[in-house]
């Protein structure tokens, strides 16, 4: 790994994006929340293209369609405790979408770890379901974690290791509070 000066900016990005993202467990306005997740996804996204990393790349572009369509959606509809069929449909053009860019941005099979992190992820908030989405934050953690060391983003495998120690924590909490 070569300290280049795109290299440096990358894991600012990537530390910017994390602190952008921890904000995000704070708050409880859904609207700031999708505002700074498309901030942070912007950043990484950012990040990414500076490491070559293109699949994650494309992940990040995914991920701001995904929210930027939540806003929309939740600014016109309001939050919606059932999936509406459009809900369902919308959901299946962003695994298309998911599916066509990681064909589009192959880079040999660790393509596949953000490709299927992303899949994961966006269930997990599909479903509105805090538990899905704690149990699911795990895998999701693991795949980030290999695919930012292959491709060498230290701040990356670090800060990701906390969120993974975070849902990990969160998962085994939930348990406690079930069994008391």
């Amino acid at each position: 790994m070569e300290l280049t000066f795109s290299y440096i900016i990358s894991q600012i990005l990537t530390i910017i994006m994390y602190i952008l993202l921890a904000i995000t467990y704070q708050l409880k306005n859904r609207k700031l929340i999708l505002i700074l997740s498309i901030s942070s996804q912007v950043l990484q996204g950012i990040a990414y293209l500076l490491l070559n990393a293109y699949t994650a790349l494309a992940m990040c572009i995914v991920a701001v369609i995904r929210d930027t369509y939540s806003i929309i959606d939740e600014n016109k509809n309001g939050i919606k405790d059932k999936k509406t069929k459009k809900d369902i449909v919308f959901f299946i053009i962003l695994n298309l979408l998911i599916i066509i860019s990681t064909i589009l941005t192959w880079d040999g099979g660790y393509s596949l770890l953000s490709s299927i992190a992303t899949i994961i992820f966006t269930y997990s908030i599909w479903q509105n379901n805090v538990k899905i989405y704690k149990v699911l934050g795990i895998p999701v953690g693991v795949l980030w974690i290999v695919y930012n060391f292959v491709y060498k983003s230290i701040f990356g495998v670090i800060l990701e290791i906390f969120l993974l120690i975070a849902s990990i924590r969160g998962v085994v909490m939930m348990h406690i509070k079930k069994e008391n």
